[in-house]
């Protein structure tokens, strides 16, 4: 059975159950704090099981695109290695929202398995929850009593809290859950071991297929358990570990979902899979990664140096280096895998298809990058295992590799292991175990239980008509973190403060009693569909009437953004054609931000056009047309343009101010006259075909033409006022480059003079010709000064001081052979000695600088320099 056979069947049953078919929501999360990525297929519904939102319908049937590589469910290191784990992987599922429980999940899984998919009963297993002390809880007694009208008892195994409990985290929704396994190993092998030993215990042939989770208990911030008002189900089956089996293979690699990909790699690096397990492993790490990545772009998220963006550009990096170490693979080669996933996978997610240029763009580029640093990292690695004392590296140096310039240490160990070295793993563990604590301990929130004020069904959003309105606190919270320490989250009956997202910034500003109580609003943000106000204080009476007032000249500064970037969309897909597509924005009150993707950096004219462009249009005063709760299928009819990466429902708000038209839930001025003028600050590249352009509109634009022309006339002033200031500042130029060349050459003749007074300074030390002096030239003349003395001398140490007016230079030159026979490091002694004067720096073995600020260092450090020769 074909894999995308094996999805429509599963979709298809369930809709025969009365479920209601959804798609897979985007793998890079929205709105939801607690998580980077889509992790399992619950994430999307976090809200229905929260109680803060209501679900289309109470029965749904979706496959997911999920993610695990950061925090508790972290798969990474494990893929490629065994057969069954993935970064990226479909997860199948059939949600009840407060309808069907236990009974009738635990049927349909059976009826799909056994009588759809035609799965023998005689190799599946099933666990139940033993119970838990610890939580007073006792085994699952419903869920063993309906398993045992389908299956023989000695298939029912006792599962542990750690396997059969399922928490959706700390706090929150959770309940017993039972696993469906799979024993698909040989009659032989059977027949020596039960299956049953085996059920959780990493069996690559004997795996969990499908969990069914039965949400009906809530864990509080004190680890207690209270049931749910309504109880729930959760399912969630391995597409690709289903397909396996019923493909009836043994690795999930050996299936059709992962084979065209495999077959591709074996042809681009002439590496057979199946001959070497370390090819092997490299090409299912690189086969599982480029899905990964790839969805990931596809959905929004770009590779980065923070947050998820990281996350990304470290499975791509991993995939890169088994490339490289294991397939020989030293140019890019990654991205030409994404035309056969989009040809396996483009049927069931367009958005792969729709965005293969970019995703192709985007990975080449990183490859690209990669492996300048993987080279650079190996020049490195080359120097520490020649400078190695003994057979053990310190884990300092592979530490630094790894943070500082990005080297793996896998990698590394590889490398010392052909040369018959090892490292430090245990400081090595420990220097990262540290910089992970800090970063945990940054990030970590320590949650108190919601506290309840009014009972309230509904939080409604008022804050497109009102930014002043009466409320009422219906919730709230304390949280605390090591960045912002304590703070306060605030739910209210209905509200008129925007929350961040779509990438407007959240709304600020303040709470008032009628005994002028005021608590100051510092942010608003969404988390699983609740409106949350943070402030630093609590109200001091919680049930009295609040009035709610947003800053209003941040919230015109910001609507001003907001607006300005529709029309700079609508711009440069004028402009510069309509492959042009918004990838990420950024909206806040003093500037805006806007990704697109674009294929070259912009002309000065194409930059003028867009800027005319934006303004015809703020002077054309085009008023909104705003059009609430429209479905879906209307507003795209209207030609309303939806932002990819973005999830909508079936009713949804469209801004129209003239031509431009989008789907979007921010906030805009309500004429384009209120935006005043736009201003492009700035125009460059974040990736391969993507381009960023920061703008300023409204009263910024004053500040900054303000500005240009105070400076302009202080340039004028500086100038005496000439006619033409341009001209002025040309002649200038001109009169201060053919001064720069007299000086160079004046510099040049004095390092002439002083080369053979220097040769005869020189003062022989353990065989080396030593010279240690503070000199009167500048940095270039006496650069050139040391190597022309190095050209003419051996086994030269040159240590040059220099005193500026405002900075203190040491540079070291040491012959090439002295580096390679005695392991002298100019770079070693200019990183020493700056810190004599309060500096640093740092180069090459043979030639290095270090740059300070205090003169009075340089005496020491003219005398402490002979140390390194002795």
């Amino acid at each position: 059975m074909k894999s995308q056979d094996i999805r429509t069947k599963f979709l298809d049953f369930f809709k025969s159950k009365t479920h209601q078919i959804v798609s897979s929501a985007p793998m890079v999360t929205k709105n939801d704090p607690t998580l980077m990525f889509v992790n399992s297929g619950m994430a999307p519904f976090k809200e229905y099981f929260l109680g803060n939102g209501t679900p289309k319908s109470n029965r749904i049937a979706d496959t997911q695109k999920c993610l695990r590589v950061s925090g508790k469910h972290n798969d990474l290191e494990e893929v490629g290695y065994d057969t069954y784990h993935h970064t990226m992987f479909e997860m199948l599922g059939n949600w009840s929202f407060g309808d069907y429980f236990k009974k009738e999940a635990i049927a349909w899984a059976w009826e799909l398995l056994t009588e759809v998919y035609g799965i023998d009963p005689a190799i599946l297993y099933v666990t139940v929850f033993e119970g838990s002390d610890e939580d007073g809880l006792k085994l699952d007694q419903e869920a063993y009593d309906l398993w045992k009208e389908i299956i023989p008892e000695d298939r029912i195994l006792m599962g542990n809290k750690a396997d059969n409990f399922w928490e959706m985290g700390s706090q929150g929704p959770c309940g017993p859950c039972s696993e469906i396994h799979v024993d698909i190993r040989s009659d032989e092998e059977k027949a020596k071991t039960s299956g049953a030993n085996l059920v959780n215990m990493d069996h690559p042939h004997v795996v969990e297929i499908w969990n069914l989770v039965f949400m009906q208990y809530n864990r509080k911030a004190d680890k207690s358990l209270e049931k749910l008002p309504a109880q729930h189900v959760d399912t969630g089956m391995g597409f690709e570990r289903l397909c396996m089996v019923l493909q009836d293979v043994k690795s999930n690699y050996d299936t059709d979902v992962f084979t065209p990909i495999i077959r591709e790699i074996e042809t681009i690096t002439n590496v057979e899979y199946g001959n070497d397990e370390k090819a092997d492993v490299a090409i299912r790490v690189i086969a599982d990664h480029v899905r990964a990545v790839s969805f990931s772009i596809a959905d929004g998220q770009l590779p980065s140096n923070t947050g998820a963006g990281y996350v990304i550009r470290r499975i791509l990096r991993r995939a890169v280096r088994y490339g490289f170490t294991f397939l020989n693979k030293k140019e890019p080669f990654i991205y030409r895998l994404v035309d056969v996933l989009d040809k396996k996978m483009g049927k069931a997610f367009p958005e792969l298809k729709e965005q293969k240029q970019l995703i192709q763009n985007v990975i080449k580029e990183e490859e690209q990058s990669f492996l300048r640093t993987l080279d650079q990292g190996l020049v490195l690695l080359d120097r520490v295992i020649k400078n190695v004392n003994g057979k053990v590296v310190s884990g300092k140096k592979v530490f630094e590799l790894k943070d500082t310039y990005g080297f793996p240490e896998d990698l590394t160990e590889l490398i010392l292991k052909e040369n018959n070295l090892t490292y430090n793993h245990d400081e090595f563990n420990k220097l990262l175990g540290d910089r992970k604590e800090d970063g945990r301990k940054a990030t970590a929130i320590q949650a108190d239980d919601w506290v309840v004020v009014l009972e309230d069904d509904d939080e409604e959003f008022v804050g497109y008509d009102t930014l002043e309105v009466d409320v009422k606190l219906t919730k709230y919270r304390k949280i605390e973190t090591q960045k912002e320490g304590v703070q306060y989250q605030l739910i209210f009956n209905l509200t008129p403060f925007y929350p961040e997202g779509g990438g407007q910034v959240g709304d600020k500003g303040y709470l008032q009693t009628q005994d002028n109580d005021i608590v100051y609003i510092i942010d608003t943000k969404k988390e699983n569909n609740l409106i949350v106000h943070i402030t630093k204080t609590l109200p001091k009476k919680l049930d009295v009437t609040f009035k709610a007032v947003v800053d209003a000249k941040q919230r015109s500064r910001t609507a001003a953004n907001h607006t300005a970037t529709h029309l700079l969309h609508q711009a440069l897909r004028e402009i510069l054609g309509t492959h042009v597509e918004q990838k990420g924005s950024a909206v806040h009150s003093k500037y805006l931000r806007f990704d697109f993707s674009h294929f070259s950096k912009l002309s000065v004219e194409e930059l003028r056009d867009v800027e005319d462009f934006v303004n015809a249009r703020i002077e054309g005063k085009l008023p909104l047309i705003e059009k609430r709760n429209q479905p879906l299928a209307e507003a795209t009819a209207d030609g309303a343009m939806a932002l990819f990466g973005e999830k909508y429902g079936d009713t949804v708000r469209s801004i129209r101010f003239g031509q431009s038209i989008e789907l979007c839930g921010g906030t805009h001025v309500q004429n384009t006259a209120d935006i005043w003028h736009f201003k492009i600050k700035s125009e460059g590249a974040v990736a391969a075909g993507i381009r960023r352009i920061e703008a300023i509109t409204f009263d910024a634009t004053r500040e900054f033409y303000f500005e240009n022309n105070r400076a302009y006339y202080e340039i004028k002033d500086v100038l005496n006022n000439p006619k033409d200031a341009v001209k002025a500042v040309t002649d200038l130029k001109d009169e201060n480059s053919k001064l720069k060349k007299q000086i160079e050459n004046l510099l040049k003749d004095k390092a002439k003079n002083l080369k053979g007074d220097l040769k005869n300074e020189l003062e022989e030390i353990n065989g080396v010709q030593f010279l240690a002096k503070q000199v009167d030239l500048d940095q270039n003349g006496i650069k050139n000064l040391a190597f022309e003395l190095g050209g003419e001398l051996k086994n030269l140490f040159l240590f040059f001081a220099t005193a500026g007016e405002n900075k203190v230079m040491l540079t070291c030159y040491i012959s090439k052979e002295l580096v390679a026979e005695r392991g002298y490091d100019a770079g070693k002694v200019v990183r020493e000695l700056g810190k004599l004067i309060h500096g640093g720096g740092g180069g090459q073995p043979f030639f290095a600088t270090a740059g300070g600020k205090n003169p009075g260092g340089i005496p020491k450090a003219i005398e402490r320099v002979k140390e390194y020769v002795k």
